[in-house]
């Protein structure tokens, strides 16, 4: 068997090295030998007797890197060409695979990866080593494994400089670059890090990336969880009460009652690691972002690329996820709507719950309460109801959406995704009192200890107020910039414009989180309806609730007046200042109003500009693109154009967010394409949509789900706090008990 000794130990490293200018540093100034102690002894002790194992494909630098790493480490490098197959066979690769053949090769090379063991060092993988399972797992028992992702471009390139036109696993008929797409499942199926290293990087810079990504695997406990109303003061007195992703996914509020976020705030790519993932498939883009925000700890990369597929793999009608489509002039489209049930929402509520299943404790059940506004029922409704059955026998979802407060075809769809573990109840007031019930429930320790005590289930969230909601669509407002780049439409690195129909403001945060680790957004642009209360608030810095009354409208997902994921936003502009935002939620509690300092009213508009749009202009302007373009927006998408045509300076592209699927708001539609006939029910409305052949087609999800039989079947309950309550629990002893 191949054995590698371990490193020496650190004690007889420090005193081989100590110099008699340590010592001299060390007796006239101790602070500064001791910071420097500090940064040695953490490098060193990185590793322990874990191997940092690279993994790549030819081409990535493994060697060069390895042998980099190893030095700043001061440990063993071991090349597993030179120094274990060439050792073991007492020939070169190249002979060896000339002797024995493509196949044979890559079982000779496993059975020698099964004999090789070794501790605290720094090792560089064949390109071939991954194809042999045996081999990797044998391997991943004592190591960390780091994927080198560089572009399959940049491998062409740099394998051509180095002559070589053929590498194991090639035959007859079968091009280069086909064989390295084929092992990159392989590469993915192995690594617990990845490490982007697109372009012209200096191997030293990708030495120093390898180390930092290992010291964050290593160091769960840096990526905690805070409340937007915590205090520093509070913070540095509550260590042992770190929250970390898998705690925020289960608590979705933060017990003071604010939102959590990520305490050091989000990672952020520079361009070179953007521009990577110009060629990656939306799913690719998907999995590299959100692990860098997602600990591994919490997700393994392994599990977590398992979520995304899952989600998005057969989930949505268009093979690019949310393609990006040329309107008029320089304004595009970002296309939210092929999911299944046809919204932006979608792109959360096809994860979220899968990412709920794997967080939870397995000793308790769990009921997730959601308010909506229209899209988010029927979305949080799908989503829960697709987990495994053993997951559905535990978790449970419960939908409150205001009864006379969503479209009809909104509500039909919200009931005909009802399934064994997933209820939708209409509750006669409005969204914004739906939104504050739920936070009053999940404040009340009586009532939810009552739950976990009494039955054995806890209560979560799926409303954006919960932050896994989030970090899914910070991926596609980065992912449409990608696709303009790619488009050939603008060069990375200039700026777009994005429009988005706010109600929340959880989608637009996520374009601003998307703009803070490194795409270059300019102006993010709030598009209310008729309900402006963001508008005002963005022109003047005063939120206003006073006098306001909610105005149904044709966009009813942003029939919003209390817009909850704003509280984010100022925590951020704040600079974490969680006593301010108390202070102004609080008055906005207790007097209906606040207003920002100027400072921060200056920050925040550096950032957004806001508009909106009558019921009239959203009608003109469906009617206007439709006879322009041939094309359908929305009543939301309208809400967006029309505020993009006032506000863009037209000096640079603007991509306009089309949040749902037009067919959603067939009575809307039909009135502002002037189709005379307009029936009540809300299939009859999509059959005459569909019979009107000038239009695209409605959305198949949606039809399917309208066509199932007790569409009418939902409980209602009234705008009370006791009644609600008693739902839940009623739901509760049926489902659970």
């Amino acid at each position: 068997m191949f054995h590698i000794i371990q490193y020496r130990p650190l004690r007889q490293i420090a005193q081989n090295s100590l110099s008699s200018m340590c010592l001299k540093l060390m007796l006239s100034r101790p602070a500064a030998f001791a910071q420097i102690w500090k940064s040695w002894f953490s490098r060193h002790s990185l590793v322990g007797n874990k191997n940092i194992i690279l993994m790549g494909p030819p081409g990535a630098g493994k060697t060069t890197i390895g042998r980099i790493v190893g030095q700043k480490l001061d440990c063993p490098v071991i090349d597993i060409d030179d120094d274990v197959l060439e050792t073991t066979w007492n020939m070169s690769v190249s002979e060896k695979l000339q002797d024995v053949g493509n196949e044979q090769f890559l079982e000779e090379e496993g059975k020698a990866l099964l004999k090789f063991s070794a501790s605290g060092s720094v090792i560089s993988l064949t390109g071939s080593n991954p194809m042999h399972a045996a081999g990797m797992q044998h391997m991943k028992k004592n190591g960390i494994v780091v994927y080198l992702d560089v572009p399959t471009a940049v491998v062409m390139s740099r394998l051509k400089s180095m002559k070589v036109d053929r590498i194991v696993g090639q035959s007859p008929g079968i091009s280069l670059k086909d064989i390295l797409q084929f092992r990159k499942q392989f590469y993915k199926r192995w690594y617990d890090i990845r490490v982007l290293c697109g372009g012209d990087i200096a191997p030293e810079v990708v030495a120093e990336r390898v180390l930092d990504a290992v010291k964050r695997y290593q160091n769960s406990e840096l990526e905690t969880f805070i409340s937007t109303r915590s205090s520093r003061s509070g913070r540095s007195m509550e260590k042992d009460s770190h929250k970390y992703f898998s705690d925020v996914v289960t608590e979705g509020l933060a017990p003071d009652g604010g939102l959590f976020v990520p305490e050091r705030g989000l990672p952020e790519f520079t361009a070179g690691e953007w521009q990577s993932l110009i060629e990656a498939t939306y799913i690719e883009r998907a999995q590299v972002i959100l692990e860098r925000c997602i600990h591994p700890a919490d997700i393994p990369a392994s599990k977590l690329a398992e979520i995304i597929v899952t989600a998005y793999g057969e989930n949505f009608t268009c093979s690019k996820i949310a393609p990006v489509r040329h309107l008029v002039g320089n304004q595009f489209l970002l296309e939210l709507f092929h999911g299944p049930t046809a919204s932006f929402k979608d792109f959360a509520l096809q994860m979220v719950p899968h990412i709920f299943a794997y967080c939870i404790p397995r000793s308790c059940n769990y009921l997730v309460l959601v308010a909506t506004s229209g899209d988010t029922g029927s979305a949080v409704l799908d989503g829960f109801s697709r987990l495994h059955d053993t997951d559905k026998q535990r978790i449970a979802v419960m939908n409150f959406f205001p009864e006379d407060g969503v479209s009809p075809i909104q509500k039909s769809q919200m009931i005909g995704c009802q399934k064994e573990n997933a209820w939708s109840v209409g509750v006669k007031s409005d969204f914004d009192f739906c939104q504050t019930a739920i936070k009053q429930i999940f404040t009340n320790s009586d009532y939810t200890g009552f739950l976990t005590v009494e039955y054995g289930t806890a209560l979560a969230a799926a409303n954006s107020i919960n932050w896994a909601r989030l970090l899914p669509q910070i991926v596609y407002h980065a992912s449409a910039y990608l696709d303009l780049v790619h488009q050939d439409i603008i060069p990375f690195g200039s700026p777009v414009d994005v429009c988005i129909p706010t109600g929340n403001f959880g989608n637009i945060l996520a374009a601003l989180y998307a703009k803070m680790m490194g795409i270059p957004i300019r102006k993010c642009i709030c598009a209310s309806n008729e309900n402006n209360v963001l508008t005002d608030f963005i022109r003047t810095g005063v939120y206003d609730l006073r006098g306001r009354k909610l105005i149904p409208t044709f966009s009813p997902a942003v029939d919003i007046l209390k817009s909850s994921n704003l509280e984010r936003y100022l925590h951020l502009i704040a600079n974490e200042d969680g006593q301010l935002v108390t202070q102004l939620y609080n008055q906005l509690e207790n007097q209906g109003h606040f207003q920002l300092r100027k400072d921060l009213l200056e920050k925040l508009q550096q950032d957004l500009v806001a508009g909106w749009c009558s019921e009239e202009d959203c009608l003109a302007a469906i009617h206007s693109v439709y006879s322009t373009t041939g094309y359908i927006l929305d009543t939301h998408t309208a809400v967006a154009k029309v505020v993009a045509d006032r506000l863009q300076d037209r000096t640079c592209p603007i991509i306009i967010s089309s949040t749902a699927h037009y067919s959603k708001f067939a009575p809307a539609i039909l009135r502002a394409l002037r189709i005379a006939e307009i029936k009540q029910n809300p299939l009859s409305q999509l059959h005459l949509l569909s019979s009107y052949s000038p239009l695209p087609p409605v959305h198949w999800g949606l039809l399917e789900t309208l066509k199932r039989k007790g569409n009418d079947d939902h409980q209602v309950c009234a705008a009370d706090m006791s009644m609600l309550m008693s739902r839940i629990e009623t739901l509760i002893q049926n489902h659970f008990m």
